[in-house]
């Protein structure tokens, strides 16, 4: 029984048809539906119920079902303890979104490449929902969110706490500005419309960008008005053109932490960068009192 017919039938159940799973697996149907029967052969019995384009499982294909769920994730499991061996040698890929690489993740980087200096390092920057979706495939080991995360299959450590602070063009009203959002899945996004919403802004048009110095740019020059980590702003290049306003806890308060899979092969590389995070916060605090 190959691995590959496993994958093609979890996604043919979790895509609802052939079509879907090919396009989810990137190949055409003919391969789904070859997979399939040959899976049907092998093992000896019908696994789906068909009628016209229509599938639906049959007991025995509900049955490998969960026997394949097993198998694919400790697959996974089995990929991600070699590739990390020893946490010295191999490989850790990482998520951030893009004001906390900014904020923090350098930082915490040079730690990790100096407690592990045989770990190739991948990063990349995205929405936090993005972010969880690649952590849950297994395409992230890690990656660092806008919380909180509540999901049975991810362990969330909160890092650090973000206070969102309201900016705009210095002299300029927000209540008549539209608003300038990271794109969809961004959670700094959702507590933006939240805050439109309850304070009744007169205009609910927005502007979308996909990097950070692109939405401070446009609003330090009048452009619209955004919610963004205090820290952030303080440290841009346009913070004397911009405005800061304070909000409510609710809104402003965001607590920023590492998501990986729960039950996942335990990797010190994490607890060297959450360390690294965590450390440099309590000097900062310590600074500031």
């Amino acid at each position: 029984m190959e691995l590959i017919a496993l994958r093609t039938f979890e996604a043919v159940v979790d895509e609802g048809g052939i079509l879907a799973a090919s396009r989810k697996l990137n190949t055409v149907q003919s391969n789904v539906t070859n997979r399939i029967r040959r899976l049907e052969e092998e093992l000896g019995t019908d696994l789906f119920f068909r009628s016209g384009r229509g599938l639906a499982l049959a007991p025995s294909g509900r049955v490998l079902l969960d026997y394949a769920r097993r198998m694919l994730r400790l697959e996974r499991e089995t990929s991600a303890a070699v590739r990390l061996v020893g946490d010295s040698v191999g490989q850790l890929r990482i998520g951030a979104m893009e004001t906390f690489t900014a904020l923090h993740l350098p930082i915490a980087l040079k730690a990790v490449r100096a407690e592990h200096p045989g770990l190739e390092l991948r990063v990349e920057t995205n929405s936090s929902a993005a972010l969880v979706d690649k952590v849950l495939s297994h395409k992230l080991d890690c990656a660092v969110v806008a919380g909180p995360v509540e999901h049975p299959d991810l362990q969330f450590d909160q890092l650090v706490v973000e206070e969102l602070v309201l900016i705009c063009a210095a002299g300029a009203n927000p209540v008549l500005q539209p608003l300038i959002l990271f794109r969809e899945g961004c959670a700094y996004r959702t507590r933006a419309l939240a805050w439109q919403r309850a304070t009744g802004h007169a205009v609910s048009d927005a502007m979308e960008f996909g990097t950070l110095d692109g939405i401070l740019g446009c609003v330090a020059v009048g452009l619209g008005w955004t919610l963004m980590p205090r820290r952030v702003v303080e440290q841009s290049i346009h913070a004397s053109d911009l405005a800061v306003h304070t909000l409510p806890d609710e809104f402003s308060q965001v607590p920023t932490g590492l998501i990986y899979l729960t039950g996942a092969p335990p990797m010190a590389a994490l607890k060297t960068l959450s360390d690294a995070v965590t450390s440099t916060q309590l000097g900062t605090r310590i600074l500031r009192a």
